[in-house]
């Protein structure tokens, strides 16, 4: 398992920047499907995983996008065209991009602590799994 920044596109898919050469290519490509696991970044930290469809798309263009655009969430602001020369420079292996197309989620939401001294154990609450766009639809 490694740490990825996913790209949430227009069309409901999340989009990850990744090398030909990996492992995620080659277990997208062998059996179509991803999992990925996210975190929210507040401790205790509550998760939620994402499983999806995935495929992949050779497209130095658009690869070179989908880096920029992580680029631009990881620093908090957008990475305008002059980063392009340095961000085609990084790719010295051949980049894809991997389509995920979200089919399920499965989260487990934990109890926040309130205050440091707080007697009560973290735990974490019931888990279930959801349909992607269940809440569209309620």
């Amino acid at each position: 398992m490694s740490v990825v920044f996913c790209i949430p596109a227009d069309d409901d898919e999340l989009l990850v920047s990744a090398m030909a050469g990996r492992g995620k290519r080659c277990v997208v490509q062998r059996d179509g499907e991803v999992g990925r696991c996210v975190l929210d970044g507040r401790w205790p930290c509550a998760c939620m995983q994402v499983y999806a469809d995935a495929v992949i798309e050779r497209g130095r263009d658009l690869v070179i996008d989908v880096t920029r655009s992580v680029g631009g969430r990881m620093s908090g602001q957008p990475m305008g065209g002059e980063a392009r020369p340095f961000v085609e420079a990084m790719a010295k292996e051949e980049p894809v991009v991997i389509h995920c197309r979200p089919c399920a989620t499965s989260a487990s939401p934990p109890r926040h602590l309130q205050s440091n001294d707080q007697k009560e154990e973290i735990s974490r609450w019931l888990s279930g799994s959801v349909p992607w766009g269940a809440a569209d639809h309620a």
